[in-house]
């Protein structure tokens, strides 16, 4: 169905107030931020930016994502893989338990990783005793930034895998292709952009986390705090500057996701336009 112009008060009026809420929203907050980082200067934002605190912060929640996200990228692919290409017995639980981390709290789940991984469990204990701190440290935060992410990738692939079926994998396992051969050259050319839109929204998820690693990180200024943390913790010692520095840092990535998302979907709209006429005169 093709898309009309507005026609009547009615329908600009609409128009109107969804502009409206976006600006007010959406972009009002995200130029206030840019605005009281840069209020008093080009120095000050340029020292806290040196600040070792902020440097440290920065490099734990890029390290976190850096490892989340290859992780989830493997996990989602296998996990999309199971559940569109087997039938087998608990195949509809095993789709169900992919949403435990939408429907847990990040807190909850933070405090769950505390009890099962902390060193006071016998999971910890024995990674404790062997000098392997998981909580209140990097791998705890890696652990639970993971967890909540873990869905992402998963849910985008299997709607569409399930919607473009198994014939072409079909044929090409007919031709004689291995596994790996199938996957490579038919699979992941038809599930590429929607896995590299799920991976940037993982990314996304992972760099702003701050629920989950809260809770497991002790939150120690220079060791385990992260940007999202550091936010927190600046505005709470009055240092105005200093969190809307680290939390313009935090909408730079955010802004740099949705420049990608926009052009990864702007791509998929050209192929798939480019594509149209081609396969219109083969019929």
């Amino acid at each position: 169905m093709s898309m009309k112009k507005p026609e009547g008060w009615h329908q600009w009026a609409l128009i109107g107030l969804g502009l409206l809420f976006v600006a007010v929203m959406l972009v009002l907050p995200l130029v206030l931020i840019f605005a009281k980082a840069l209020g008093s200067g080009m120095g000050v934002l340029l020292d806290n930016l040196a600040d070792h605190d902020m440097q440290h912060a920065i490099m734990l929640t890029l390290l976190a994502a850096v490892i989340t996200v290859p992780v989830n990228l493997a996990f989602g692919i296998l996990l999309a893989w199971c559940v569109t290409r087997y039938q087998f017995r608990g195949r509809k639980l095993l789709v169900t338990l992919i949403d435990i981390p939408y429907a847990t709290s990040p807190v909850v789940a933070g405090l769950c990783y505390l009890v099962v991984y902390g060193t006071e469990s016998a999971i910890g204990g024995w990674f404790s005793a062997r000098g392997v701190q998981l909580m209140f440290a990097w791998p705890g935060i890696v652990m639970v930034t993971v967890f909540v992410t873990s869905p992402f990738i998963a849910r985008i692939l299997i709607p569409l895998m399930q919607a473009q079926g198994m014939e072409e994998e079909q044929a090409a396992l007919t031709l004689g292709a291995r596994g790996w051969q199938i996957f490579r050259r038919v699979t992941l050319p038809n599930i590429k952009w929607a896995l590299l839109y799920g991976t940037v929204i993982t990314n996304a998820r992972a760099v702003g986390e701050f629920g989950a690693v809260s809770v497991v990180s002790g939150a120690v200024r220079g060791q385990t705090v992260t940007l999202p943390l550091l936010v927190e913790q600046l505005n709470d010692d009055y240092k105005t500057v200093g969190a809307f520095t680290a939390a313009g840092l935090l909408a730079c990535m955010a802004l740099l996701t949705l420049v990608l998302k926009t052009a990864m979907e702007w791509n998929q709209r050209r192929k798939e336009g480019a594509a149209a006429p081609a396969l219109a005169a083969r019929h």
